[in-house]
């Protein structure tokens, strides 16, 4: 009795955890696959019957798979700078013996004590054709008319790595914290430079914050509604964006559905991929 006890211990402790996300993942995702296939409704959120025309409709039209390649480059974009810009931030809040830390950690953790929607309208008035950017350029003399900073991809990637940043910094600082010193110390002892002991030490010890901040700010990055809404308006679309009007402007249930499905399992893709190749890399090089 007591052995059996022992054995369904470690399924009573989870058990918990497997109830909720079967409620709150599960079955909400379940429900989005069905009604992906339902015919779409007159002043219904859908009609009788199942069909596959949602997805032919999806696969046919250019336009939305130029919004899910769009979507996909302004993730990649996001994701690659947030590392160029993170990585040196998270090696001196975990490296260096910094007297105002604790400053330097608030500055870091800042963005995420505004609201989203605050942040994008800030950037907004930063990066408009009248706002404080272009107006201080054009009054140096720099440029004589406004840059297009807002209403495209570039307007959209700047603001998407000021939300996203602390998301990467984090992931990061925590490996390279867990990095001995003396190991990399012992490299350059035997004859390495600085950025050989970089690349053959420091880099792969690190590659497991590397890869789940790349991760973080990637999903994030492909899921951002609002900002993506607020900076690019009408004239970028995400895939984001799309399912949000299909789903609340048009009422089409089905068609968000089967948008919602195939940026997920896009998305879910890219990340296999991106973690298999990085724990292969994180492998050989161990």
């Amino acid at each position: 009795m007591s052995g059996s006890l022992k054995s369904t211990k470690p399924f009573l402790l989870i058990a918990p955890a497997i109830v909720l996300l079967g409620i709150f993942l599960v079955l909400p995702y379940m429900n989005i696959v069905l009604m992906s296939f339902r015919n779409p409704g007159n002043g219904a959120p859908y009609a009788p019957g199942f069909t596959a025309a949602n997805y032919l409709r999806l696969f046919s039209d250019s336009f939305y798979l130029s919004q899910v390649a769009n979507t996909l480059a302004i993730g990649f974009v996001t994701t690659a700078l947030c590392l160029l810009l993170g990585f040196p931030v998270a090696w001196q809040l975990a490296k260096r013996n910094m007297r105002f830390r604790g400053l330097a950690y608030g500055l870091v953790l800042s963005p995420l004590l505004v609201g989203i929607v605050i942040r994008s309208y800030g950037w907004t008035i930063l990066l408009g054709n009248n706002g404080i950017i272009n107006r201080t350029l054009m009054n140096a003399g720099i440029i004589d008319s406004p840059l297009a900073l807002m209403y495209n991809s570039l307007g959209i990637v700047i603001a998407l790595v000021h939300v996203f940043l602390p998301f990467m910094i984090l992931p990061l600082m925590s490996a390279l914290q867990g990095i001995d010193p003396s190991i990399e110390a012992a490299a350059r002892s035997l004859g390495a430079g600085r950025i050989t002991a970089f690349r053959r030490i420091v880099l792969p010890l690190a590659m497991p914050g590397i890869q789940a901040g790349c991760i973080l700010v990637f999903v994030l990055s492909l899921s951002a509604y609002v900002t993506p809404a607020l900076i690019g308006g009408l004239r970028v679309k995400t895939m984001a964006v799309s399912v949000v009007d299909a789903l609340i402007d048009t009422f089409q249930w089905p068609f968000g559905s089967a948008m919602a499905l195939l940026l997920s399992l896009t998305g879910g893709l890219v990340v296999t991929i991106f973690a298999r190749m990085t724990r292969m890399k994180w492998k050989v090089d161990r």
